[in-house]
C-alpha cells in the first residue's frame, strides 16, 4: 500500500458542501478484534443548519450535541436500518453523512477482514457479496462494527478508529439529490455525491439529475 496519512479535524472545518466531496476515496480504519477492517468511502451527503432536511434545523438537543461541537466530532444516531456515521464541519449544525463506501483494498481484500465483515453484517443468516457489506450508511456501520454508544460526541481515536487519505482521488463524481428526504424538507438540494467508479455499489443507482464534476 502506498504512503498514508490520517485525517485530522482540520479537514473538517470547512462548508460541508466541500468536505462531502473531498471524503469520496478516504479510507475507514476500524480496529475489530486485533484486526483493521477497512472501507473506503464511495458516497456522502452534507447537511446544513438552515437546511429542513438536517437533524440540527429542529434546534438544539443533548442528543444532537455533537452537531454543535468543534468540527471533526463523531455524530451517530439509529435510523430505520440501523447505526449512521455523521461528522460535524465548520458552522454550528453542519456535517456530512457517510453514506456507503466498499472494502478496501477493493480488489484484494484482506480474507482475514471480509470474514469478520460478514459474521458483523450477513443477509438472511448468509454472506453479503463482498461489494455490498458497505452499501448503505447501516450496512457500513454494522460491517465496521460502529456504533452510537460507543462513538456519538466523540473524536476519531488513532489506534481505534480514523479516516486515513490514501492518495486515490475519484475520476469523476456525481452530485446528485439526497435520498429519502421527505417533501417539503429541501429534498431538491443537489448535496449527494458519489464516486462514479463505484455508483453500482452506493445505495441506490443515481438519478437522471446527475451532475458530473
Amino acid at each position: 500500500m502506498n504512503s498514508i496519512s490520517k485525517i485530522d479535524d482540520s479537514f473538517f472545518d470547512r462548508n460541508p458542501r466541500l468536505v462531502a466531496p473531498d471524503l469520496l476515496g478516504k479510507v475507514i480504519f476500524r480496529n475489530y478484534e486485533g484486526l483493521w477492517l477497512k472501507a473506503q468511502i464511495i458516497e456522502t451527503e452534507a447537511y446544513l443548519l438552515d437546511d429542513k432536511a438536517s437533524h440540527a434545523s429542529l434546534g438544539y438537543t443533548e442528543k444532537r450535541k455533537a452537531l454543535f461541537m468543534l468540527p471533526g466530532t463523531i455524530y451517530m444516531y439509529y435510523s430505520r436500518a440501523g447505526d449512521s456515521l455523521n461528522i460535524s464541519c465548520r458552522g454550528d449544525g453542519n456535517a456530512v453523512l457517510i453514506k456507503s463506501a466498499v472494502v478496501f483494498p477493493f480488489r484484494q481484500p484482506n480474507p482475514q477482514e471480509i470474514a469478520i465483515m460478514h459474521r458483523l453484517n450477513p443477509i438472511n443468516g448468509r454472506p453479503r457479496k463482498v461489494e455490498k457489506l458497505c452499501s448503505g450508511q447501516s450496512l457500513l456501520c454494522k460491517s465496521l462494527h460502529v456504533k452510537v454508544k460507543e462513538w456519538d460526541q466523540k473524536n476519531f481515536c488513532p489506534n481505534r478508529f480514523a479516516i486515513y487519505d490514501v492518495h486515490y482521488s475519484p475520476s469523476s463524481i456525481a452530485q446528485t439529490k439526497r435520498l429519502g428526504i421527505p417533501l417539503g424538507r429541501d429534498q431538491e438540494l443537489p448535496y449527494r455525491f458519489v464516486d462514479v467508479d463505484f455508483s453500482p455499489f452506493c445505495t441506490k443507482p443515481l438519478s437522471p439529475d446527475v451532475i458530473l464534476n
